[in-house]
C-alpha cells in the first residue's frame, strides 16, 4: 500500500492528512477482479481471519454486483471496510494468492474498499436484527471485536446494550489509526450499520467507574469484555514530565478529533518505539510540518513490530529509523524538551517471547537535539476493570477457556486486544473482528445451554 513517491509537506494541514491510497476507478476495479482465477478452495480464503468468501465478492464486482459484493464482506466481517484499509493483506490474503507466481496478486484489498466505498456512498442496507429472544447482552467497549459480537448477537434476537467510554463508536479504528489510513467516516458508518439493528449505544460511560461491574453481571444474561488496551506506560526516565513529551496514541487521536492547529514546521521530533502506533506518529509529525522525524529503537528492523510496508511507507515520508538505541533520560531548558540523551544496545539471548534481549553498552551514551519526544511504547493492561469483575489473570490478560472466550465468570466472556498476549498472536483489527464473532456465537450457545438444561 506504499506510494510511488514521498510525501512533500503543504501548507494546508488538512490537505495533508487526506487519504494516501486514492481508490479504484469504476473500470479500474472492474479490470482487476476480471484477473481473478476465482479458485475452488481457494487460499485467500484460508489466509484471512474472518473468512471472507474472497473469490465470491470479486466475482459479483466483476458482474456489476457492488451490493451483493459487499454484503459478502460485511456477512464475515463487521469492520470490513475499515479492514480493506488498515489490514496487512501482503501477510494476509493477497500474500497468498496464487498469482504471486506467475505475476503479482489480486488487489483483493482494494476491491474489497470498492465494495464497501459502494455500500457507504448508498446507504446501504446489509443485514436485519433477528426475531427478539428475550435475551440481553452487555458489551463493554465499541472497538473492533466489541462492534462484531454486537452485530452478531443482534441478528440473533438479543438485546444488545453496548457501553463505550468514548464518545464515539470505532475503537482503535476510529480514534487511533492515522486519517490518512483510515478516515474517520468509515468506522462510524460500520457502527451505524451495528446501531441500525437496535443495538443501544450508551457512550461516555466507564465500566467500573460510572457503574458498578457487578451492576451488569446482575442485570445482563451475558457481559463481554471488548476493552481493548490502556493508556501508554511511563518510560520511567528522568524529564519524562517536560512539556513536548506526548503518548502517542493520544497525539494520534488529537489529530482525528480536534482542529489540526499543531504546527510543528522546523521542529525535531523524536519517537521511541518501532511498533505501527509508533509508524503513525512519526508521519503525522511529517505531515504536521517537522523538519526531521527520528524513530528510536532498541532493537533492530528484524524485530520491530511495524508491518513491512508501515515501514516503507514511514522511510518514503523521510522519517529515520535509528535502531539499537534506547532512552536514558530527557533534557529540557525552562520546562521544555530540548534534547534526548540515549545510550545504545548490542542483542543478547531470546527472552522469554522469543525476541533477543537488548543489553545497555556501557559509555555509550550520546545525545541528539529534540523539541517534541514521541513515546509509542505499547499499552498497559486494563487491569482495574478486570478486577473490578474479579477475573482469573495474567499478567492482565484474562484467562479465557479456548474455543469460549468464558472468563473466570460464568457469564463474563472477553474477546480482542484485551485478551491478546504478546508473541502468541498479533493484535490485528480483523483478527478482534473475528474473536468478537465467535464469542457472540460462544455466548448464545452457552445460553441455549442453559435454556434447555432448565
Amino acid at each position: 500500500m506504499a506510494r510511488e513517491q514521498a510525501f512533500i509537506p503543504e501548507k494546508d494541514l488538512y490537505a495533508n492528512f487526506q487519504e494516501v491510497v486514492p481508490p479504484l476507478k469504476p473500470k479500474e476495479a472492474i479490470d482487476e477482479a476480471n484477473r481473478c482465477l476465482f479458485c475452488y478452495d481457494a487460499p485467500c480464503i484460508k489466509a484471512c481471519p474472518t473468512g471472507i468468501d474472497i473469490p465470491s465478492f470479486i466475482k459479483k464486482i466483476a458482474t456489476g454486483n457492488l451490493y451483493g459484493s459487499a454484503k459478502t464482506i460485511m456477512e464475515s466481517n463487521p469492520v470490513g471496510a475499515s479492514c480493506a484499509r488498515v489490514c496487512p493483506t501482503s501477510e494476509l490474503c493477497e500474500g497468498a494468492c496464487v498469482l504471486n507466481d506467475a505475476s503479482r496478486p489480486i488487489r483483493i484489498g482494494q476491491l474489497q474498499r470498492h465494495a464497501t466505498d459502494w455500500a457507504i456512498r448508498n446507504q446501504a442496507v446489509l443485514f436485519q436484527s433477528g426475531e427478539p429472544n428475550g435475551r440481553k447482552v452487555a458489551i463493554v467497549g465499541a472497538g473492533p471485536a466489541g462492534l462484531s459480537a454486537a452485530r452478531e448477537l443482534a441478528r440473533l434476537g438479543y438485546e444488545v446494550t453496548v457501553y463505550e467510554a468514548k464518545e464515539k463508536a470505532g475503537g482503535l479504528n476510529t480514534y487511533g489509526i492515522v486519517s490518512f489510513r483510515l478516515p474517520q467516516e468509515i468506522p462510524l458508518w460500520e457502527a451505524e450499520q451495528v446501531e441500525s439493528l437496535g443495538v443501544c449505544f450508551r457512550y461516555g460511560v466507564k465500566v467500573g467507574v460510572d457503574i458498578p461491574a457487578q451492576e451488569l453481571v446482575d442485570r445482563y444474561d451475558s457481559v463481554l469484555l471488548a476493552v481493548g488496551m490502556g493508556p501508554v506506560p511511563r518510560l520511567g526516565i528522568e524529564g519524562e514530565d517536560l512539556e513536548g513529551v506526548w503518548e502517542a496514541i493520544s497525539f494520534i487521536e488529537d489529530t482525528k478529533t480536534k482542529t489540526l492547529t499543531t504546527d510543528l514546521t522546523g521542529k525535531k521530533v523524536a519517537v521511541i518505539g518501532a511498533g505501527n502506533t509508533a509508524i503513525d506518529a512519526a508521519t503525522c509529525s511529517v505531515r504536521l510540518g517537522a523538519e526531521k522525524v527520528q524513530i528510536f529503537y532498541r532493537r533492530t528492523q528484524k524485530e520491530m513490530t511495524a508491518y513491512d510496508f508501515e515501514y516503507e511507507f514511514a522511510k518514503q515520508d523521510g522519517v529515520e529509523f535509528r535502531w539499537k538505541v534506547a532512552p536514558k533520560r530527557i533534557l529540557g531548558t525552562g520546562g521544555k524538551v530540548t534534547g534526548l540523551e540515549l545510550i545504545r544496545m548490542e542483542l543478547g539471548e531470546p527472552d522469554e517471547k522469543g525476541r533477543r534481549r537488548p543489553i545497555p553498552i556501557p559509555d555509550s551514551e550520546f545525545i541528539v537535539e529534540v523539541d517534541y519526544v514521541i513515546k509509542a511504547i505499547g499499552q498497559e493492561r486494563q487491569l482495574s476493570l478486570i478486577d473490578a469483575f474479579g477475573l482469573v489473570h495474567r499478567n492482565g490478560v484474562p484467562v479465557v477457556e479456548e474455543g469460549t472466550y468464558r472468563t473466570s465468570r460464568a457469564n463474563v466472556f472477553a474477546a480482542g486486544d484485551c485478551i491478546f498476549e504478546v508473541g502468541k498472536t498479533d493484535a490485528m483489527v480483523v483478527e478482534a473482528a473475528e474473536q468478537g464473532k465467535r464469542a457472540a456465537y460462544a455466548i448464545h450457545n452457552a445460553l441455549e445451554e442453559k435454556h434447555r438444561s432448565h
